[in-house]
């Protein structure tokens, strides 16, 4: 099935911040056997962001959308969601006891009395447990403010050391995306003195004679060891066999080429 991410926040395309959700995502996906298929920022705007959402459903992939599940004025998650959606926002119970719950260990360890209803902050704290109708809840382990599920796009919180754990329960739970031993996903060999342009023709013979295949090429100008060199390499297809076949193959044309191969990779 494909993934697809979603980050939201405008401290990403200002670059005050960088991401992490994206490397992480893809280390998760790794560890199952999975690949992203493609990710996608979107700023701290609610028309742009149910844009994106509604695009999202209409995929059909598995999304994650990190960012904006918060209370604050610019967190506009939720009521995003809820207008792509076409449903209401309303208050989940579950969601809202687990707040409640929080606040009042938050007090106890701070020796307060627990947080009347009624208080301006104790308000704005439940605001995160208004969600769409339907939400399926994402716990949350390092605070229990839950995330939530709407199809299958899944909504987490920006910070990652909420975020991260919290994917990895969507995939081992919602789709049944275990850890699993690494399975070789691609083989390939660092070339010098070979141009792109002179690799077209035999990337194209190898994928025409091994259904599945793909052969992906990536240049490099200032490689740490190699220094000016391309990487050209084999992945997907039927199995690791069928993989060792396609690089022999590729590594026969790359010598009649007179290609200096200077190392193979596995991973």
């Amino acid at each position: 099935m494909p993934f697809g991410l979603i980050v939201f926040g405008d401290e990403l395309l200002s670059g005050k911040r960088q991401d992490a959700h994206a490397p992480k995502l893809i280390e998760l996906l790794a560890e199952r056997g999975e690949e992203l298929a493609w990710a996608r920022y979107v700023r701290d705007d609610r028309a742009a962001q149910a844009s994106a959402l509604r695009q999202a459903w209409a995929s059909g992939d598995v999304v994650f959308a990190c960012g904006g599940i918060g209370a604050t004025p610019d967190d506009h998650t939720r009521q995003a969601a809820a207008l792509a959606a076409g449903v209401p926002l309303q208050a989940h119970a579950e969601a809202q006891a687990l707040i409640w719950q929080r606040a009042r260990e938050m007090a106890v360890d701070k020796g307060l009395p627990p947080p009347a209803p009624e208080q301006p902050d104790m308000l704005r704290r439940l605001e995160m447990g208004v969600l769409p109708a339907g939400a399926r809840l994402i716990p949350n382990p390092y605070n229990r403010i839950a995330g939530f599920s709407l199809g299958r796009v899944h909504f987490v919180p920006g910070f990652p050391v909420m975020a991260h754990p919290m994917m990895a329960w969507v995939l081992e739970t919602e789709y049944g995306l275990r850890p699993r031993p690494m399975a070789v996903r691609e083989r390939s060999v660092v070339l010098q003195g070979a141009f792109e342009a002179q690799l077209s023709p035999l990337m194209e013979a190898i994928e025409a004679s091994f259904v599945g295949i793909k052969v992906f090429s990536l240049p490099s100008e200032d490689h740490p060891t190699w220094g000016k060199c391309v990487e050209l390499g084999v992945k997907a297809g039927a199995d690791d066999a069928q993989r060792q076949a396609a690089l022999a193959a590729l590594r026969t044309g790359l010598h009649q080429l007179g290609a200096v191969i200077r190392t193979e990779l596995v991973r």
